[in-house]
């Protein structure tokens, strides 16, 4: 089978999303809080509470306009 995208296609697509993601991080100001505070373990959970209720939140809601 073919691929739906050809490999041009693909690199824009990689271009826009890479894009779009390094400018979400570089507009966040820079604090000093960050420098002094520790680094995160290894056991530590990548997303918070917080972060996963508003994921599933927004997955509920975009699938009930979608329906």
């Amino acid at each position: 089978q073919d691929s739906p995208l050809k490999a041009v296609q693909m690199l824009w697509v990689n271009l826009i999303m890479d894009t779009l993601a390094s400018l979400a991080l570089a507009t966040e100001p820079p604090t000093e809080a960050l420098l002094l505070r520790r680094p995160y373990g290894r056991d530590h959970p990548l997303l918070s509470a917080t972060m996963l209720r508003n994921i599933l939140g927004h997955a509920a809601y975009q699938l009930l306009v979608i329906f």
